[in-house]
């Protein structure tokens, strides 16, 4: 199978996440098994602009800001007459439209529509342009299969109304050997620990306002915020006037090895997103043996069993979070019972078994097995 794959970055690029750690544990997966896949991403400063990694072939062509407006003009010049069976189509805040000009079978894949979220990342008119792009999604791909990541994601797609039987769900996973599957030594002190990029509308500074309130009844916590990205110079600001500054540490990046150690020596992992299409570190902490505490959203609410693997609040209520957290580490033979649990909920997501269902996928729509594929 020759396989093409439309994506605005690659797993090597500085601002990728998410949607990049998905579709390189599946389609490097797909490439092991003697399938010719080919990724044409955005060029990222002193990068290549061609290389293979993990057996997919990297294309870099194009600024990150305005490489949506190249894809088409460059797939008619050099992919047009390559023969791929199936083009993937990464969509991702801004999308392709590749059902338009591309001539393959087409299968998008989407982890959430940002809808109103994006105001609080970017200004108005940024905002505008993300909304009015996700909008034609709704008349460009309305007959075009898709892989979504959550039944959050999905639910989002059939209420735009789409066609339910062209998607698949096809999680977000870990590699097992990777994290220690068992509930590790934690630290001989209560440990909260955030874990992701470091953007506005992750709002982690409502983690910081209810750790302030956690302090009353447990001074000797602390917190652990592990990541990078361009709101950490605003979160370090509020630690300072929320007074918690000593005892709250920004590790900045981390290596895999260090954040599993980190992560395992936490009591909790809170996810304070307003939105995601998953959850995948609310998965990786559970695979390290230790709760999470997340706000009950789309996509992060899919990645938690309440009760099993860790408990949800209500976004944006700092006092609730609070309380939740207060509740969770005061009681330790229930906190220790999820533990346990967290790490069985971890073992059901597998990127073996996620990339085998892209696989069946992609070989249905090169067949045509779909009532409204042309």
């Amino acid at each position: 199978m020759r396989i093409l794959i439309i994506n605005w970055q690659d797993i090597s690029n500085p601002y990728g996440g998410g949607a990049e750690i998905h579709l390189h544990h599946i389609f490097k997966r797909i490439a092991a098994l003697d399938n010719e896949v080919t990724l044409f991403c955005s060029l990222y400063p002193n990068a290549k602009q061609e290389e293979t990694i993990d057996g997919i072939k990297i294309i870099r062509k194009g600024k990150r800001n305005t490489f949506n407006y190249i894809v088409p003009s460059f797939y008619r010049k050099n992919f047009k007459n390559i023969c791929f069976d199936i083009v993937i189509d990464d969509i991702n805040k801004i999308p392709f439209y590749t059902p338009l000009y591309v001539k393959e079978r087409v299968l998008a894949i989407s982890h959430h529509f940002f809808g109103r979220s994006i105001f609080r990342e970017v200004n108005f008119l940024s905002g505008l342009y993300v909304i009015a792009a996700e909008k034609l999604v709704d008349y460009v791909y309305k007959k075009t299969p898709f892989a979504v990541v959550s039944q959050s994601t999905f639910d989002e797609f059939i209420n735009r109304g789409f066609n339910p039987e062209l998607f698949e769900i096809i999680p977000n996973a870990i590699e097992h050997e990777n994290f220690p599957m068992k509930v590790c030594e934690k630290n001989p002190f209560h440990t909260i620990t955030y874990f992701g990029r470091l953007k506005k509308y992750k709002s982690v500074d409502h983690l910081l306002k209810a750790f302030r309130i956690v302090l009353n009844d447990l001074p000797e916590a602390r917190l652990y915020i592990i990541g990078t990205g361009d709101f950490r110079e605003k979160l370090e600001k509020l630690a300072r006037e929320l007074g918690i500054y000593n005892q709250t540490k920004f590790f900045g990046y981390v290596s895999d090895e260090e954040k599993v150690k980190l992560m395992s020596l936490s009591h909790l992992v809170v996810n304070t997103s307003m939105k995601e299409g998953w959850g995948i570190t609310n998965i990786e902490a559970n695979a390290c043996g230790t709760p999470v505490l997340s706000a009950n959203v789309a996509g992060l609410k899919d990645s938690v069993r309440v009760g099993y693997s860790g408990d949800l609040y209500e976004y944006g209520n700092i006092h609730q979070l609070a309380s939740k957290i207060v509740h969770l580490l005061t009681n330790s033979e229930y906190l220790y019972k999820l533990s346990e649990t967290s790490i069985n909920w971890a073992r059901n997501f597998s990127w073996d078994e996620s990339a085998r269902k892209m696989l069946q996928l992609c070989e249905r729509v090169i067949k045509g097995d779909f009532n409204l594929i042309k």
